[in-house]
């Protein structure tokens, strides 16, 4: 027998169940306004911060999530073939895993000191640990270690381009000493990188914005920043302004730019940046090839203590190479892979644990690539190990070219006689050096890390015979290569 329910009953339970639904949608309803709140207000500005604001603890007050993500470049960190090792005093030494640096630097700081990086924590800590610093520093290096706005703008008298090229007639030391009397002996911090009123992202390094406007007048096509090649159908009578112009996705690239990419950074001249004939090794090598300094010199960075070659030493040219890859050529900003996006409440914000995305594959590599993480990480190692392959074939075959101007010399060679050899030398460790000093052991562009690294290789190997025939000239025997 059926037990029929009152109807009274069924009433009842269909209004607790109105009751019940109505309830969840309007929490939900009220969430959805709470989250739209939040997102027209992203931060509670609880301090006061402005451009003579350096310390990062300050911005924290404001920004507490970005602060505690930035906190983690302290962290220790690693991959194959770099990272950041934050527990230890000092990074370990590149030396031992390249034999070969330590020859083709001779007579350069970094055959006495050159290590791994840690992050951007430390970036003021170890270069003022570094045993580089027994041989004389300009106090331009400061310009991508150091929160140094205030102090160029009190050198320059309001003018912080003036007050940049002020620094390379100061010494590291005496530079470093001022920023820390006048209270700001911090890392590259917040406010280099926005703006302290409306957080917009901003570029605020006067060696960036100079060098970006040489390559905006230069006719080198730029196809990766859209705004360069806008200005240039425009009147041109204002200057390129990053800040102006750039797209905001190009910001997100230019910040990075500030300081990872090739420069020179020594008391002979103020700071410069490349840029004036385009961003591809070949246009780089030919700015460098065509500057002198102020006394009417031919540029050089240093002279090899080996073979006297007057050598270009390349940076760490990260912008350059990533330019001339895929990704750049796709949109891809250096944040999408470096800080990608996480989600804090209603809003969206960068992952300021600046890291290599190997470490962070979910977001930063497969918001884009819809395959499985192992076959990334795949993916990235065949191409490291490739270039890695490359890289000590071409770095043997410097180190090689370096043994066989020496051996001349010791023979008797001139420089005269030796002149090809040298000149070969300058190209080929160029080449080498631009790859080898390049943070991504060829991932940011492998075909044009290989084609370079192949170049380096090829030239070393013409300047190792050509220093072999002069031997054999001089020792009278008639076939290279030969005693």
């Amino acid at each position: 027998m059926k037990m029929q329910v009152p109807f009274r009953f069924v009433l009842v339970m269909v209004f607790i169940g109105a009751v019940i639904g109505a309830v969840a949608i309007g929490a939900l309803l009220m969430n959805i306004q709470q989250r739209k709140a939040e997102a027209t207000l992203p931060f509670v500005r609880v301090v006061d911060v402005g451009e003579d604001t350096t310390d990062p603890a300050e911005w924290g007050q404001n920004w507490p999530t970005q602060y505690d993500l930035y906190k983690r470049t302290s962290l220790s960190t690693r991959t194959r073939f770099g990272g950041h090792g934050g527990s230890e005093s000092m990074p370990v030494e590149k030396a031992g895993k390249y034999p070969w640096l330590t020859t083709i630097y001779q007579g350069y700081a970094f055959a006495i000191d050159y290590r791994e990086r840690r992050g951007h924590a430390y970036m003021l800590e170890d270069q003022e640990k570094t045993l580089r610093q027994q041989v004389p520093q300009s106090g331009s290096c400061l310009h991508c270690h150091a929160s140094v706005m205030p102090l160029y703008r009190e050198l320059g008298k309001g003018d912080a381009m003036a007050g940049l090229d002020a620094t390379h007639k100061l010494s590291y030391k005496e530079v470093n000493e001022k920023l820390k009397k006048m209270g700001h002996g911090y890392p590259v911090s917040c406010v280099d990188c926005h703006d302290p009123n409306t957080m917009q992202l901003r570029v605020t390094r006067p060696g960036f914005i100079r060098g970006i406007r040489e390559l905006a007048g230069s006719e080198e096509p730029v196809p990766h920043l859209p705004s360069i090649e806008l200005w240039r159908k425009g009147s041109r009578k204002e200057p390129f302004d990053p800040n102006r112009d750039a797209t905001r996705n190009e910001m997100r690239s230019f910040v990075c730019g500030q300081c990872h990419v090739e420069y020179y950074c020594s008391g002979k001249m103020p700071l410069t940046f490349p840029w004036g004939d385009g961003l591809a090794v070949e246009k780089v090598e030919k700015y460098w090839d065509e500057k002198t300094f102020p006394d009417g010199e031919g540029f050089y960075d240093f002279n090899h203590k080996l073979t006297r070659a007057k050598i270009l030493k390349a940076q760490h040219p990260e912008f350059e190479v990533w330019s001339q890859g895929v990704h750049s050529r796709a949109g891809v900003a250096c944040a999408d892979c470096h800080m990608p996006y996480v989600r804090s409440g209603a809003t969206k914000i960068s992952d300021h644990w600046v890291r290599s995305p190997l470490l962070n594959i979910n977001r930063a590599c497969q918001v884009c690539h819809s395959v499985p993480e192992q076959e990334l990480q795949g993916r990235v190692d065949k191409i490291q190990d490739r270039n890695y392959e490359l890289l000590q074939n071409a770095g043997k075959a410097v180190a090689d070219l370096i043994a066989a101007i020496v051996k001349a010399k010791e023979d008797g060679a001139t420089d005269e006689q030796l002149k090809e050899s040298l000149e070969l030398h300058r190209k080929a460790q160029w080449y080498l050096d631009f790859v080898s000093s390049e943070n991504s052991m060829g991932f940011h562009a492998p075909q044009e890390s290989a084609r370079i690294l192949a170049n380096a290789a090829d030239l070393a190997r013409q300047g190792q015979v050509s220093a072999l025939k002069c031997r054999d000239r001089k020792n009278n025997t008639g076939s290279p290569g030969t005693r």
